[in-house]
């Protein structure tokens, strides 16, 4: 039995800080729009150019993580979000928050990139889903309650993530400096699943379009709508990430035994309602049951999505493009749901935005299937194992002639030589007991009568029995 593959506790770590903006993306909004002068579809905008940049870059990489090595490209996104996201946070000029924000943006996405190529490679690419979105979901859990206390400021979810960026840099030096020699010989031709692929990634693009329309503007329904304040909204999200806590351990306890259509088309419909009814709450009760049950099934699905994506291709490449495409619809969350609500109103726009995501699930679902009668080829490197040559000698056998048998050199064991000592027996006990000496060869042909030339050719001649 196989011992536990170690878990990659540093790719855990980068999951963690590339996603954390968009986990945070509802008090970000919100905080651009009450600190900053700009409209409420002004700071979805910026939200939707953060996020942007993020999905831009998973684009560009996708491939490209072999060639810079997962450590200088996990440093250089790092490093990124903190000089973007810090300037966002410290700024008060809105081109120079654009701006930090596109390049926080783009960090976090190649952070998300070298992530998620690196768990694709790994035996369990479900379980380390998993335990990335657990401390993702913990950490934006933990910021909820504490962001409202630290002053109406624009920039501390800013300054939130720019920190926990640069918490996780030391974490870099455990990546590998290179790709894996299994990646760098494999050939760099077609993506495989090709169809399933474009399907997966176009289905995930308005899946997160659709999730992220109504956690891009659920700080404001809570608050205008609902009528709540920025304290209870912040402990609402809290519990609901707490929830989605719950159900990320619920997927990772059950894992593949479920298969993956069914927690993704089914998880999606339940998603549909519960977005529904959370952009139709009027007060805690409906507003709380909504992003709680909304919250605790999101991840599930997602991390099913991630999981489908990453068997698909062993180099990372369609987890990325996929993530990359969640990312774009995430990009577009914030600006679509401002619009939709601004025009028709929040229970209108969940209305539309749950349609939406029924649509969807039937693809992702047909994907699901597909992926499960199909066979993943496996690349085995062959290894050459020299063999030694031994050298050989004639030996003489009976009949004439030699054959070749090997002589040790001193590389392989002899064979020892066990003396065996028969004990005598009596000649009571002999069958055939010897009596007396064996007379002489010319006494017994004198006694004997002679046999004849044709006795003699019958018996053959006669041959020494050599001794062994």
């Amino acid at each position: 039995m196989s011992a536990r593959t170690p878990t990659p506790w540093p790719l855990v770590a980068l999951f963690t800080a590339g996603y954390l903006a968009a986990y945070l993306l509802p008090t970000t909004v919100g905080r651009l729009d009450a600190g900053l002068p700009l409209s409420a579809t002004q700071a979805g905008a910026i939200g939707s150019v953060l996020l942007l940049g993020s999905a831009s870059s998973g684009f560009l990489l996708a491939s490209r993580v072999d060639r810079f090595g997962p450590r200088a490209l996990a440093r250089a996104g790092l490093l990124l979000a903190v000089v973007g996201y810090g300037t966002a946070a410290l700024c008060g000029a809105v081109p120079l928050v654009v701006a930090g924000a596109i390049v926080g943006g783009f960090g976090s996405g190649t952070a998300t990139t070298v992530a998620a190529t690196g768990i694709a490679g790994r035996r369990d690419p479900h379980r380390v889903t998993t335990l990335g979105l657990l401390g993702v979901s913990g950490l934006a859990g933990a910021l909820y309650l504490t962001i409202p206390h630290l002053g109406p400021a624009h920039g501390v979810p800013l300054a939130a993530i720019a920190c926990t960026a640069l918490l996780v840099l030391p974490l870099t030096g455990r990546l590998p400096a290179h790709a894996p020699a299994a990646h760098t010989r494999r050939a760099a031709g077609a993506l495989p699943h090709r169809r399933s692929g474009l399907l997966l990634a176009a289905s995930m693009l308005f899946w997160s379009l659709a999730q992220n329309s109504l956690w891009g503007v659920s700080g404001r329904i809570g608050v205008t709508q609902a009528g709540l304040s920025e304290v209870t909204v912040g402990a609402v999200f809290a519990v609901a990430l707490g929830a989605g806590l719950l159900g990320v351990v619920g997927a990772g306890v059950l894992g593949p035994r479920l298969g993956r259509a069914l927690p993704i088309g089914l998880g999606t419909a339940l998603i549909a309602g519960c977005i529904a009814l959370s952009s139709a709450a009027t007060d805690l009760t409906s507003f709380a049951s909504g992003e709680i049950a909304w919250n605790a099934l999101y991840p599930v699905v997602l991390t099913y999505v991630i999981g489908l994506a990453a068997s698909m291709d062993p180099r990372g490449r369609w987890a990325v493009l996929v993530g990359s495409a969640s990312s774009l619809g995430t990009a577009c969350g914030p600006l679509t749901g401002s619009l939709l609500s601004a025009r028709a109103g929040y229970p209108a726009m969940g209305t539309v935005l749950a349609a939406g995501l029924l649509l969807v699930s039937v693809p992702m679902t047909l994907v699901a299937l597909r992926s499960r009668r199909g066979t993943q080829v496996v690349e085995i490197p062959v290894v050459e194992v020299p063999v030694a040559t031994e050298p050989v000698a004639p030996v003489p056998v009976m009949g004439g002639g030699s054959t070749e048998l090997p002589v040790s050199d001193g590389r392989f064991p002899e064979v020892p030589v066990v003396e065996i000592t028969l004990a005598p027996v009596p000649a009571a006990e002999r069958p055939f007991a010897e009596i007396g000496p064996e007379p002489p060869a010319t006494a017994i042909a004198s006694q004997a009568p002679s046999a004849g030339p044709a006795a003699s050719d019958a018996a053959g001649p006669r041959h020494p029995v050599a001794a062994r």
